[in-house]
């Protein structure tokens, strides 16, 4: 060993000493939205435990923390912005600012910045879908950018990186040209690039790393209507999962030898058939166009081959997308190649998010859904073993929850907290209003609790 690899192991290991737990990636350690850290406070918000708040452009990403820094991404107009802050004070260090090469249309409820960082502790790495991948340094300095894209994603790509070992793995999965892509994180030369072509929509979920104890290690996938595990050395794909729901959004979590994952779905058809919409072609073409259905601002899903109008075909696809098993599924880890019939363990139908990812802390699931209905479930089973509301925070809910020091935090888009005792018979302790809305998922570490908000960083811990 060197002595300048002497000197960086010497200093991660002081700052691990004094800054406790990191949060390395969206979600946090593997995305399971779970800390070690302790004392943390059920009671807080704009005039109670506050340590700091700073100011922050807005984005849907979420915060991510090493050492003694704290990193997040957002944009302004043409600008994709990286910025670095102090962990104990909140003070920037850095912010760095690349203007966007495209602008892609997307949907009102994304934005140019929603992959979260991920973050070794020296250098930052972020996906801007309209630029590509970058990675920062610990002055801010530019190491390396790899361009991506353009996407086609009508909602927008918001995958966030996944930084395992000095390996980078991103998932692009859109309506056509879908891939799963490994760089080297210290060049950000491309290892491996493996293409997904059974997938025909749109997926907003990230990577799950697998590691077994007799094999290489997995990073698991979540796409529209299938669930992928892939060697993380090589790309090859080692099993697979047919027939799931379509449009996911939330991250598989691992644990209990299961990958449980959340997707969309119906038994049925969905929505109007194709004939009962036929009342808004005005001039009898057979077709919807856009001037036709001015009202339906989500147009562009159905128009699959941009052409700009919604024919019978198109509309029909949308109808059948979502049949499946969709809904809470647990898939059992261990297996090789084609486990579509013999890989599930359990699933529910009734108990679900389509947009927040599922939390398994000290033998429990949780789910929250819009309206503030959070529900424990047996990982093992699938049974529901509570199913309540919080009644003073019953909007809708884009932040994944999070759990330390036997508490659950869960994050309305009104920007109200709900702090939960753990427990299969969970009780609410709290609920915190920060007054702002909020689509981050917060992030913990070291005795504090850090949330987004549109317009600012919070942190709270106990004074």
């Amino acid at each position: 060993m060197s002595g300048s690899q002497a000197r960086l192991l010497l200093a991660a290991a002081v700052l691990s000493s004094a800054y406790g737990e990191d949060w390395p990636r969206f979600r946090g350690p593997n995305g399971s939205g779970v800390s070690d850290t302790k004392g943390l406070p059920a009671e807080f918000g704009p005039s109670k435990n506050l340590l700091w708040k700073t100011a922050a452009p807005f984005s849907r990403s979420s915060t991510v923390i090493a050492g003694d820094r704290i990193f997040l991404t957002a944009s302004e107009g043409e600008k994709l912005i990286t910025i670095c802050l102090d962990r104990t004070s909140g003070r920037i260090l850095w912010r760095r600012e690349i203007v966007r090469p495209r602008a892609t249309p997307i949907y009102k409820l994304n934005d140019a910045a929603s992959p979260s960082p991920a973050t070794d502790g020296r250098n930052v790495y972020v996906f801007f879908p309209d630029l590509g991948l970058v990675c920062f340094g610990p002055a801010g300095n530019e190491r390396w950018r790899l361009p991506l894209g353009p996407f086609d994603s009508f909602y927008g790509m918001s995958a966030s990186p996944v930084l395992f070992h000095d390996t980078l793995l991103v998932i692009c999965d859109a309506r056509s040209n879908a891939f799963l892509l490994a760089v080297d994180a210290a060049s950000g030369k491309t290892r491996w690039r493996v293409g997904r072509d059974d997938v025909r929509w749109d997926a907003y979920t990230s990577p799950a790393i697998y590691e077994p104890l007799d094999g290489p290690a997995q990073v698991v996938v979540l796409g529209a209507h299938r669930l992928d595990a892939y060697s993380v050395a090589t790309g090859e794909r080692l099993w697979w999962l047919r027939g799931l729901g379509f449009l996911p959004v939330a991250l598989p979590v691992i644990g209990k030898g299961l990958v449980i994952l959340s997707t969309f779905g119906s038994d049925a058809p969905q929505g109007p058939t194709f004939d009962e919409w036929r009342k808004f072609d005005s001039n009898g073409d057979g077709r919807l166009s856009r001037e036709e259905v001015r009202d339906f601002d989500e147009f562009g899903v159905v128009d699959r081959n941009g052409d700009g109008f919604i024919d019978r075909s198109e509309w029909d696809q949308l109808r059948n997308a979502g049949l499946g098993n969709y809904g809470t599924v647990a898939v059992r880890l261990g297996g090789r190649g084609d486990l579509t019939q013999t890989g599930t363990a359990w699933r529910n139908k009734k108990t679900y998010s389509f947009v927040s990812s599922s939390l398994l802390y000290k033998d429990v699931l949780y789910v929250v859904k819009s309206g503030g209905i959070i529900a424990s479930m047996d990982p093992q089973t699938g049974e529901e073993l509570k199913v309540d509301r919080s009644k003073e925070a019953m909007g809708e809910y884009y932040s994944s929850p999070v759990a330390a020091d036997d508490k659950v935090f869960f994050v309305s888009e009104a920007g109200k907290v709900t702090v939960v005792k753990a427990g299969r018979q969970w009780e609410i302790l709290a609920v915190n209003d920060l007054g702002e809305e909020c689509y981050a998922t917060p992030a913990i570490a070291g005795g504090r609790i850090f949330i987004r908000t549109r317009n600012a960083l919070y942190s709270f811990g106990k004074k």
